[in-house]
């Protein structure tokens, strides 16, 4: 035997893996183990002034389809399988232990929602729904936390995936260290992660794009929950049209970040997905001022991190100011990389000296 693993007969990938190296029990002492293991992985970011982080990061800390983040006392499990309906109990038992959480709020992936999980998988539902309170009590689904110092909101209920994207913690604390002084453009700037830290850390104006009026807002308001003193501008808008007409009208950023959604959601949109990192870089490259930063990122899984930074290469490559490329990142800490496919994120620094 090479493993365990739970069957999954509505994903292409129907064995979903737990555990490899033998036979093991699925018991309450199996996933307390794991979970344990976890947790010490992520003490390090806990010891700064942070207190939201992913707990359990999928397939790469050996819960496939299983997400679990943190937001101050709140813990929000996001399920993708319905393979983990059976343990649930056991396992939401065992993060509350580990992380001191006072709430339990479930999410559900979209198809779970959309499908009767007794039909899925000849089982019963257990009574679970999206945004069910599994756990303690939620007084407000909008939940105040902090990272690197910084504060935040996340809406556990309504809010994308588990209510914030945490990946990027650590890119946003760079780019607020970069900000101090400085004019700085997020563009797909969702609420307003990068804007935020910009301005926290002494921006003199922000400009945070993003296609969402909703979006937006909520940048708006995190900010509100910090003390600053620059100016924040919000531009609803397709970006790649936002940025041509900045263009147009000759204005430039000290700081420049471009972190957009997943291109390439399949295998067939990857070339797709290349072009617009393409024109994305192009863009890029005419809004940053002289001296300026331009933070490009990519969290396309089926673009790797070579390729990613090789059409950011060969664009920068290609036009005539000089650069240096400062520093390339993957995944926060708590986002750790467990197998090759999980590394998604990648994000470059590209110093303008012109």
């Amino acid at each position: 035997m090479i493993g365990v693993g739970l069957y999954d007969p509505d994903s292409p990938i129907r064995i979903k893996m737990v555990h490899s190296g033998g036979g093991a029990k699925l018991d309450k002492e199996f996933f307390s183990e794991k979970i344990n293991r976890a947790y010490a992985i992520r003490i390090p970011l806990l010891e700064t002034n942070t207190n939201s982080y992913r707990l359990l990061f999928g397939e790469n800390d050996g819960f496939p389809g299983f997400i679990a983040d943190v937001y101050n006392k709140v813990l929000v499990i996001k399920i993708y399988s319905a393979i983990w309906f059976p343990y649930l109990k056991m396992i939401m038992e065992q993060l509350v232990e580990v992380s001191s959480c006072e709430t339990v709020v479930l999410r559900l992936s979209r198809s779970l929602q959309n499908k009767e999980p007794a039909c899925q998988m000849g089982r019963k539902t257990f009574g679970l729904t999206e945004g069910q309170v599994l756990y303690g009590e939620l007084k407000n689904e909008v939940i105040p936390f902090v990272e690197h110092g910084v504060n935040f909101s996340a809406n556990v209920i309504k809010g994308h995936k588990t209510g914030y994207f945490l990946d990027h913690r650590n890119n946003r604390k760079l780019v607020g260290e970069l900000s101090k002084g400085k004019t700085v453009l997020d563009v797909f700037s969702y609420a307003g992660g990068f804007s935020v830290h910009a301005l926290t850390n002494g921006a003199t104006e922000v400009t945070s794009v993003d296609i969402s009026k909703q979006a937006l807002a909520l940048a708006v308001e995190n900010g509100k929950l910090n003390s600053y003193s620059g100016k924040h501008i919000t531009v609803a808008g397709d970006a790649f049209e936002v940025l041509r007409e900045f263009i147009s009208k000759r204005k430039t950023f000290d700081v420049v970040v471009i972190d957009p959604p997943s291109f390439a959601k399949s295998k067939k949109e990857i070339g797709k997905a290349k072009k617009k990192y393409k024109e994305l870089a192009e863009l890029g490259i005419q809004l940053t001022s002289k001296g300026g930063m331009l933070v490009l990122a990519s969290c396309s899984s089926r673009v790797t991190a070579d390729e990613f930074f090789q059409i950011n290469k060969e664009v920068l490559n290609d036009q005539p100011r000089f650069f240096t490329l400062q520093t390339k990142t993957q995944h926060d800490i708590d986002h750790p990389i467990g197998f090759k496919e999980g590394a998604y994120l990648k994000t470059g620094y590209y110093r303008f000296l012109n």
